[in-house]
């Protein structure tokens, strides 16, 4: 394949999964049913857990479906479609990483975002379901336990890569879910202080 082609097809799934990920799904529901601005609510997150405060437990779930298939879609279609380096599963690495950062940075919401925990299990999900599938089962388990979905979601991403290790992915998906760990984890550092604290807010 020649290096134009290679370069091109980088440059297509870098800009369609950062457009993607950056589709603020939080903020748009808020906005368009209670005309409130979500980032200006609780922890400011668009995420699924902020929306929660605002709209409810059924909106919670609908948002984080609909965040985990904005992750998920980008890294299939490119699965599906991408032919450069294929044989190193780089293009959809890409892909996810791109999710990841349009999440958390939109470009439609001035660079500000939500914390991309669905949009990450939907990326990872894509990559390896069997890997996805037991990161979403420990998220639930210890957020359902422990009541906080900050800490479920720290954990689940943190055995992301010994669970992709564990499952023989290729390397360059070990690789990223251990980049997606330590990012998401970044992004709940704040969280983080408060459990450290006892001031986390619980599910109720």
């Amino acid at each position: 394949m020649e290096l134009t082609e290679i370069c091109r097809q980088f440059a297509l799934v870098i800009a369609a999964s950062y457009l993607i990920g950056s589709i603020p799904t939080g903020y748009i529901i808020v906005k368009l049913f209670t005309g409130q601005d979500i980032r200006k609510i609780g922890s400011g997150s668009t995420g699924a857990t902020n929306v929660k405060r605002v709209m409810g437990r059924n909106w919670f779930f609908i948002v984080m479906i609909l965040d985990a298939l904005k992750g998920a879609i980008p890294v299939i279609l490119t699965t599906l479609f991408a032919t450069a380096l294929k044989q190193y599963g780089v293009l959809p690495v890409v892909a996810a990483v791109c999710v990841l950062l349009g999440h958390s940075k939109s470009v439609f919401l001035n660079f500000t975002g939500g914390k991309s925990v669905a949009s990450g299990v939907g990326t990872l999900l894509a990559l390896n379901w069997q890997t996805g599938l037991v990161i979403a089962a420990v998220w639930a388990f210890v957020t359902w336990t422990w009541r906080y979905v900050s800490l479920g979601s720290i954990i689940a991403l943190a055995l992301a890569p010994v669970i992709m290790w564990i499952m023989n992915a290729p390397v360059a998906y070990i690789i990223y879910a251990l980049i997606a760990a330590i990012y998401v984890i970044y992004l709940h550092r704040e969280n983080i202080q408060r459990l450290k604290n006892g001031t986390e807010n619980k599910v109720r």
